[in-house]
């Protein structure tokens, strides 16, 4: 009996690796060629040794595992069944991980702990997780049902069933996934630090808009009303002129510090990190074109402004912070 469910296991096995390997063609080739597959089966002879306490020759085969394939198991580790390493070079999975079952696993993963006690001190991944190449799930969290974890992330928190989580520290970036869209790809993974940054800029955005409004009424200031329409007209071309590094237009991204206009002549003053960015010329150009292109301007100045990041102030006010 139990030399048949072992034919099952390898048979589910086998058909793992064509379910979730396109570049699989043979069984023969499976057998053969995935060190995930031979590390997997390795580690059912060494877990079935660690359990019944025999550690030396549990960590034995886990040792030769490991020199062929690449992939190290602690013998201790808990390994559900249609688990998939893919490649498999450098993934490391501590004593007391558990991997639930469906679990997909890329190249460079570690499940690894975070504490020097015998404890539960490794992570727990539930049933259908992916987790992509070099991504590091540290302490004894728990990764959700169906949870995506993206290429290079550093994963410190729970994560939901069915989130998705990127970047260093890991943040969720995404709610639960819909129905037929449990592949990781990686070209959709979304970015929560530039859905942050861009949420800062549109109500930035906003304010400014306010503000001029009060200019057109006249509330505030002592602009005549055609130079405010001239400026509202340089706005609107500015932002045409796209910043090719982040691809947002120069007027969004906060690149336009100010705009004044004197009769026909235009100062334009913008912010750079630095001067000597390479980008300089083209934009101020691109920008200098474009307000000549407004009805009404016959003269353009453009005035740079050198305002590097201050670290100094950064670290200044974070440790006020602190102080609260």
């Amino acid at each position: 009996m139990r030399q048949g469910r072992d034919a099952v296991s390898i048979r589910e096995d086998i058909q793992t690796v064509f379910d979730k390997d396109p570049a699989a063609r043979s069984t023969l080739e499976v057998i053969c060629c995935y060190p995930g597959l031979h590390a997997l089966w390795a580690h059912r002879i060494a877990h079935a040794f660690y359990r019944r306490r025999l550690y030396f020759p549990a960590r034995l085969v886990s040792h030769i595992s490991r020199a062929l394939t690449g992939i190290e198991i602690h013998p201790g580790a808990k390994i559900g069944r249609r688990v998939f390493i893919d490649h498999g070079s450098g993934v490391v999975i501590g004593e007391t991980a558990e991997v639930g079952d469906d679990v997909l696993i890329y190249m460079g993963v570690v499940l690894g702990g975070t504490a020097l006690e015998r404890t539960k001190r490794h992570p727990t991944i539930e049933d259908g997780v992916i987790i992509g190449s070099g991504a590091s799930v540290l302490g004894p969290i728990t990764v959700g049902r169906g949870a995506k974890v993206g290429a290079g992330s550093v994963v410190v928190h729970p994560v939901p069933p069915g989130a998705t989580v990127v970047g260093v520290p890991g943040r969720l970036a995404g709610p639960k996934c819909r129905k037929g869209q449990e592949r990781l790809d990686r070209g959709d993974l979304p970015d929560p630090m530039l859905r942050v940054v861009s949420r800062m800029l549109d109500r930035q955005n906003r304010i400014e808009e306010r503000l001029r409004a009060v200019e057109r009424s006249g509330l505030v200031g002592g602009k005549r009303q055609e130079e405010i329409a001239i400026e509202e007209r340089i706005r609107a071309a500015l932002k045409e002129v796209i910043d090719p590094e982040v691809g947002i237009d120069v007027v969004d991204l906060g690149l336009i510090k100010g705009i004044t206009v004197q009769d026909s002549s235009v100062l334009v003053e913008m912010v750079l990190t630095t001067a000597t960015c390479p980008l300089v010329d083209y934009l101020t150009d691109r920008v200098r074109q474009r307000v000549l292109g407004v009805s009404g301007v016959r003269d353009v100045e453009i005035r740079i402004f050198d305002e590097p990041w201050d670290w100094d102030r950064f670290f200044g006010q974070r440790d006020v912070l602190r102080e609260f």
